[in-house]
């Protein structure tokens, strides 16, 4: 039987590297877009956690009032 599990003897752990860098070569400019782009939904975010506790905080002054 032959074994199957994977290369031997001739392993080129250069080459798995190469690949790498190459993926993070790639998903570099990726990042930075994304990056770019998600400040305008954390904005929003941030704008609308705002207006609920000014409308949570204006409903319990009319209910205590």
């Amino acid at each position: 039987m032959a074994n199957t599990q994977g290369p031997q003897g001739n392993y080129d752990p250069a080459g798995s590297t190469q690949m790498f860098r190459a993926f993070v070569d790639e998903a570099a400019p990726q990042q930075a877009q994304q990056q770019q782009t998600s400040s305008g939904p954390r904005i929003g975010l941030i704008v609308g956690v705002v207006v609920a506790v000014v409308v949570v905080a204006a409903i319990a002054w009319l209910a205590l009032k």
